[in-house]
């Protein structure tokens, strides 16, 4: 398995795929690209052969929306190549093979900054197939407390094509996702035109009345980012920005399902509203993730890091999570009662889909073979193996 070149067979497993899971199944994996998968053990003459021992077995799960991890900020301007490493390792045992990292409202100089350092990640050959284009998450927000988050006031601004078009320059292209408020001078425009160069416009940190919204939809807004959240703790029961992303089945939400950011019953409720093919999981974890828990200084804004969560007590809000994206994956099972490869499905083939990933997200025939191992062990899903285009990038018993 260290050549992409080689012919890899994994037999043995479960395959979790969207249509069910196939037992005592074998999965070949041809110059790190899907050939077949079937039941049974077939015969793949001169292949590597990889014993699952039973192990469920599905495609890599895909972020598309993460701030940093085990200390690495995407947002730091001493970011380096080497961070970007130690954090995309670490994503890959807790079995991410693809994420987007999110860059948050900044100055101008800083952002660009971001995205020059971001995009030399892109061609990486160790890490540059784990990174497949950025979101922007601001700074064409909402200004209004509660609705902007932990995101600073001062750097919030209204929709600039042109101050975009510099920061899509600086990420080589490669900015997928951008978050903004519909509600805010130019957003609608701003939507059209996005939609227009192939940026997919999520709404959030917004307080858009449900005209609004729709404006924004029909302008080509897609998907409303971690949607019950960048949300004021007190919105009027009719008239808030909640039910109308629910209502307009165009749009696909994203949601943080850690427990914190949305309790049980928000969480069962958005699913049963959007259902499985309008619903994406996302972790939005910051660099604190896997850190111990205290005070830190993250962007100009002094933050606690708990046990579950990361707090902005200056504002009484959240500033992001602190659990990896298989902590959602296992609490949706459990918050909703869904299968195993619906809860799946939600952190791989819906991100892959809402975003434009076409070649990744699901085992099948074709696709770029990202795929993980692991069991259930209380409940809690344990990544045993995490491999990338047909490489072991992570085991376990490593």
């Amino acid at each position: 398995m260290d050549s992409q070149d080689k012919l890899l067979k994994i037999y043995n497993g479960q395959v979790v795929t969207p249509e069910g899971i196939i037992k005592n199944a074998t999965v070949i994996i041809r110059s790190g690209i899907i050939e077949t998968i079937a039941e049974g053990n077939l015969d793949a003459p001169g292949a590597t052969e990889l014993d699952a021992k039973g192990k469920y077995i599905s495609s890599g799960l895909i972020d598309i929306q993460i701030n940093g991890f085990l200390g690495v900020d995407f947002s730091d301007q001493d970011l380096t190549i080497d961070d970007l490493r130690k954090a995309t390792k670490a994503l890959w045992k807790v079995g991410v093979t693809t994420f987007l990292p999110t860059v948050i409202t900044n100055a101008q100089t800083n952002l660009k900054k971001s995205f020059s350092i971001l995009s030399g990640a892109l061609d990486d050959e160790e890490i540059g197939m784990s990174i497949s284009g950025f979101h922007l998450e601001g700074p064409y927000i909402s200004p209004v407390q509660g609705y902007r988050g932990a995101h600073l006031e001062k750097y919030i601004r209204q929709p600039d094509w042109d101050e975009f078009s510099e920061l899509q320059k600086a990420a080589r292209g490669r900015i997928k996702l951008i978050t903004i408020a519909p509600e805010v001078n130019g957003a609608i425009s701003f939507t059209q035109k996005c939609t227009e160069a192939g940026v997919v416009v999520s709404l959030g940190h917004h307080n858009g009345p449900a005209e609004i919204i729709k404006q924004a939809t029909n302008a080509g807004a897609s998907m409303s980012t971690h949607l019950g959240n960048g949300c004021a703790n007190m919105i009027d029961r009719h008239l808030n920005p909640l039910w109308a992303q629910l209502a307009d089945d165009r749009l696909t939400i994203t949601i943080i399902a850690d427990g914190f950011h949305l309790n049980k019953e928000e969480v069962q409720c958005f699913y049963k509203m959007k259902g499985l093919e309008r619903t994406v999981l996302v972790s939005d974890a910051l660099d604190l993730a896997g850190l111990p828990p205290g005070e830190y200084t993250r962007l100009e804004r002094v933050v606690v890091l708990t046990p579950d969560v990361v707090k902005f007590p200056a504002e009484n809000v959240l500033a992001g999570a602190a659990s990896p994206l298989v902590a959602c994956v296992s609490n949706m099972m459990k918050f909703t009662g869904c299968s195993l490869e619906n809860a799946i499905q939600m952190a791989t083939a819906n991100p892959a889909r809402s975003v434009g990933l076409n070649n990744i997200g699901e085992i099948k025939q074709g696709k770029r073979a990202d795929l993980i191992l692991f069991t259930i062990e209380d409940d809690r899903i344990v990544v045993q193996k995490t491999i990338l285009a047909g490489k072991e990038v992570y085991s376990i018993t490593n």
